[in-house]
């Protein structure tokens, strides 16, 4: 009697090493593709914070009685195309409807200013930011991302 394996124990070390290879394959591939989403989710979020700070800025350096109006949305583009946020600012909360000086703003932008009582909420914005994905950058990965906050520029 010889002390080995025979043909048929053989093949089923081979088919369970495979089986065993594949699985560890599969596992690697999905884990791999969570990575690449959770990287781009965080480019994404990252960019929304940058978009928001962004339009903070544009609406700071925007002179509302020159141009008699306000601004309403701002787009911004990622450096590498990947991304686009549409901000879209909802109310203006202005200490009794008037701006620091104690002018009113254009009867343009009477849709977007809500009249508080308080001085120190004066200035404060609630602004939606939007970010979604560029359909022909990221064709696997659609992302979007909405997030409605209150800002003072």
């Amino acid at each position: 009697m010889k002390r080995a394996f025979g043909l048929m124990q053989a093949i089923m070390i081979i088919l369970i090493v495979s089986g065993v290879a594949l699985l560890t394959l599969k596992y690697a591939s999905i884990q791999s593709k969570h990575y690449s989403d959770s990287y781009l989710k965080e480019q994404a979020e990252l960019f929304l914070l940058s978009a928001t700070e962004a339009a903070l800025l544009a609406i700071s350096g925007f002179d509302r009685q020159e141009n008699n109006n306000c601004l309403k949305t701002i787009n911004v583009i990622s450096p590498n195309g990947k991304f686009e946020a549409n901000i879209r600012i909802e109310k203006y909360f202005l200490y009794n409807g008037e701006d620091s000086e104690g002018k009113p703003w254009p009867s343009s932008c009477s849709e977007k200013v809500e009249s508080i009582g308080r001085k120190h909420s004066h200035g404060m914005i609630l602004i939606q930011a939007v970010v979604e994905s560029n359909p022909t950058k990221l064709k696997d990965h659609p992302i979007r991302i909405i997030r409605r906050s209150i800002q003072w520029p």
